[in-house]
């Protein structure tokens, strides 16, 4: 009976610990490409353009997001009659805030442009992460789904993807807000299939430590034309 006490117990750490080895990283990667549309979609889609509704300290504010798959990202938030622009393209970055300041274009800090850059992708940093020059680990399960580490030279990024759906429902990027570092942590939900056949969480909940933004999608627009000059800090 005792044999039989410390047995069992070792066998489901085992069982466990096969499970979360039973798929590979590329394995869980790929199962997530597919489930926001495959990978053939997905190369389909040069341009994104959202419009979303976001809150952040009980207040509402409208933005704009523009992506041109490997170019640009930007963002135009409109808050208190102020723009906030924080904008990425394939070399760097910068930010337009007059909430801290200041109603000129500001280069970013290298640690918030390597932390924001993957947005400029369709698919994020996971799509063909190789040819990024990432790396990739499975750190485990945790709850439902799996942790995948995300290496990007020196920026470090956990996305978690959920063990049924394979979609994200949670990601952790390191960056750097004020000369300081920050863990922000997004967690996504309401995905939907859009019209050209992409699917998109168009709910996310971001934690910034000292304040939290929510925000929903209201329209989503595939291969609009934009300009990629959008994506050039102004001089």
């Amino acid at each position: 009976m005792k044999f039989r006490n410390y047995v069992l117990p070792i066998i489901a750490v085992l069982f466990s610990l096969s499970s979360v080895n039973a798929q590979t990283v590329d394995e869980i990667i790929d199962k997530y490409i597919e489930a926001i549309g495959g990978k053939e979609k997905l190369s389909q889609v040069k341009s994104l353009t959202l419009e979303n509704s976001m809150e952040v300290m009980g207040n509402q504010a409208p933005v704009t997001e523009y992506l041109l798959d490997g170019k640009g990202y930007k963002s135009i938030s409109e808050f208190n009659g102020m723009k906030i622009i924080n904008c990425y393209n394939d070399k760097a970055g910068w930010s337009v805030n007059p909430m801290a300041g200041g109603s000129d274009a500001q280069a970013m800090p290298d640690g918030m442009y390597n932390a924001g850059k993957d947005q400029i992708y369709v698919g994020g940093a996971l799509l063909d992460y190789a040819a990024k020059g990432y790396k990739v680990e499975l750190m485990g399960k945790e709850g439902d789904g799996y942790k995948i580490k995300v290496s990007n030279g020196s920026n470090e990024s956990f996305y978690f993807i959920d063990a049924t759906t394979y979609y994200i429902n949670k990601s952790i990027v390191k960056s750097e807000m004020m000369g300081q570092p920050v863990d922000v942590t997004t967690t996504f939900s309401d995905y939907k299939k859009t019209d050209f056949g992409i699917v998109l969480a168009y709910t996310k909940n971001t934690d910034l430590g000292m304040f939290q933004l929510a925000s929903k999608t209201t329209k989503v627009e595939a291969n609009k034309e934009i300009d990629p000059k959008i994506f050039d800090i102004p001089k």
